[in-house]
C-alpha cells in the first residue's frame, strides 16, 4: 500500500520555483456516463501550489502531484479536526454557562477568529510539514 497520495495536474503558471498545478478532483461517479444526468456526481478543480525546480516543467504539461499520508492528516487535522473540536467544546461550555441558543453559536463561531489568526500567524512552519512534490507524468 502506497504512502503517498497522488492526483494528476495540469501547470498553470510557474514564477522562480512557484508552480501552481491545476487539479481535478472529482468522485468516483464522475467519470460515470449518466453523470451528467444525476445530482450526486461533482467535480471540483483546486490550485496547489508546489515549490520545486521549475526548469523541468513547461506550463501546461501534465504533471503528477503527491503528498505523503502524513501530511495529509495532518492538514486534516488543522484545517478541520481541531476546528471542530473547538466548536463544540465551545457549544458545550456557553450551554452550562446557560447562554441562549444565538450567543452560544455567535460566541463559538467568535472563538475560531483566533484559532484560525493561530494558524494564519504559523503559516511558514506549516509549509514546511505540508508539501507537495510534482513528477512528470508518464
Amino acid at each position: 500500500m502506497s504512502n503517498y497520495i497522488k492526483h494528476q495536474g495540469i501547470i498553470e503558471d510557474i514564477n522562480g520555483e512557484h508552480i501552481r498545478v491545476k487539479i481535478t478532483q472529482s468522485t468516483s461517479c464522475a467519470a460515470c456516463k449518466v453523470a451528467a444526468h444525476c445530482n450526486a456526481s461533482e467535480s471540483k478543480e483546486k490550485i496547489i501550489d508546489v515549490y520545486s525546480n521549475a526548469s523541468e516543467y513547461d506550463v501546461g504539461q501534465t504533471v503528477i502531484v503527491s503528498t505523503t499520508k502524513t501530511s495529509a492528516k495532518l492538514a486534516l487535522q488543522i484545517g478541520f479536526i481541531l476546528p471542530l473540536i473547538i466548536l463544540i467544546a465551545a457549544i458545550l461550555a456557553f450551554k452550562l454557562l446557560r447562554f441562549n441558543d444565538e450567543t452560544t453559536a455567535i460566541y463559538s463561531l467568535l472563538l475560531l477568529i483566533p484559532y484560525y489568526l493561530i494558524v494564519y500567524s504559523l503559516r511558514n512552519w506549516i509549509e514546511k510539514d505540508i508539501t507537495f512534490t510534482l513528477s512528470k507524468a508518464e
